[in-house]
């Protein structure tokens, strides 16, 4: 693969060029970004794979739900509808897509809505006569036909896109001078313990302008894993024979923070759709242990045959410092818009 990758350095070139042409007819107004009213964050990164978009959303959500009418507007990947949807009570992780779907079932008082088309999906939104006061854009970085009002921009503490280069050669969707765009960077899936000095050193690389603000963050995880009707302290379970199951883009400190030697873990790709032979699978290996999976492949398999013995362990993005500044500037940038 890492070959392959060098050989198609002719076209990494070509792909930075393309896109390098299309963000300068952006930044000049020659292609249309549409503002809007009301204060529209985007959440994003540079590169594919994940880097903690959700729970990064989850966070402002929790964040600003209390005080303001929240509504996130994913894309929907892989969903099986098409066009503006509107979660409601008939809505499953097929009509939205899982990740917007776990969005709707952890936050019943915002509103979730997927568009492919942003500008359209915001429109809609506005149209409601329940409209919200504050927009979270998920993973809409590169979506410019939207000019969000505040950009955040992720990247990961072992991939960052300082780093990396243009698909294919590397994993950047854009060149690193789309994180000029940024208001705040944040480096997600630190180490806990992440020296200062080390922070500093990732400032230095990643070439912040003077206006951007950065922090960073580590996934915590729950000390609960959670089924349809029970819930259970994972030191109880950590040494336990257990299914563990991810579909996740990283899966590896899921795997690491729960399994002992005589687990086995099962490895599918990000956003994927079981099929009742995979069902059938996971069934013949778990037997009768239990089986733990991410939230974000629990709401995709919470109705299917493995309920009886399927939980999911949440987890949340916790800032290593600096906390209370972060909420300072978005709760400052929201207000200040709504009132403008």
């Amino acid at each position: 693969m890492n070959l392959l990758r060098k050989i198609l350095f002719p076209f990494a070139i070509l792909y930075g060029f393309i896109t390098s042409i299309r963000n300068f007819l952006f930044d000049k107004g020659i292609l249309k970004s549409t503002s809007f009213d009301i204060p529209v964050i985007a959440v994003g990164n540079l590169s594919v794979g994940g880097t903690g978009k959700t729970p990064q959303i989850e966070y402002l959500i929790r964040l600003l739900s209390d005080q303001y009418k929240v509504a996130t507007l994913s894309r929907g990947y892989k969903r099986k509808s098409e066009g503006f949807v509107l979660a409601s009570s008939t809505s499953n992780a097929e009509i939205l897509g899982d990740e917007p779907f776990q969005f709707y079932q952890k936050f019943p008082n915002i509103q979730v809505a997927v568009d492919a088309d942003r500008t359209n999906g915001i429109t809609q939104l506005l149209s409601h006569q329940e409209k919200p006061q504050v927009i979270l854009l998920d993973d809409a970085y590169q979506h410019r036909k939207v000019k969000a009002g505040f950009y955040i921009l992720l990247t990961s503490y072992g991939d960052l896109y300082a780093d990396d280069f243009m698909l294919p050669t590397g994993n950047l969707r854009e060149s690193r001078s789309g994180s000029n765009r940024a208001n705040i960077i944040v480096v997600t899936k630190c180490p806990k313990d992440l020296s200062g000095e080390k922070q500093e050193e990732i400032r230095l690389k990643l070439k912040l302008s003077c206006s951007q603000q950065s922090y960073f963050t580590f996934i915590d995880y729950d000390d609960a894993i959670y089924g349809k009707e029970e819930k259970i302290a994972v030191n109880e379970i950590k040494n336990e024979p257990k299914l563990l199951l991810a579909g996740i883009a990283k899966p590896t400190p899921f795997f690491d923070y729960l399994k002992n030697e005589k687990d086995e873990c099962l490895t599918f790709p990000d956003h994927h759709n079981f099929l009742d032979s995979d069902l059938d699978s996971i069934q013949n290996k778990a037997q009768n242990k239990k089986i733990i999976t991410t939230e974000k492949d629990y709401v995709r398999l919470k109705d299917s045959k493995l309920v009886s013995q399927l939980y999911y362990l949440p987890i949340k993005s916790t800032f290593i410092k600096h906390q209370q500044n972060f909420d300072a500037t978005i709760l400052e940038y929201v207000k200040s818009n709504l009132e403008a």
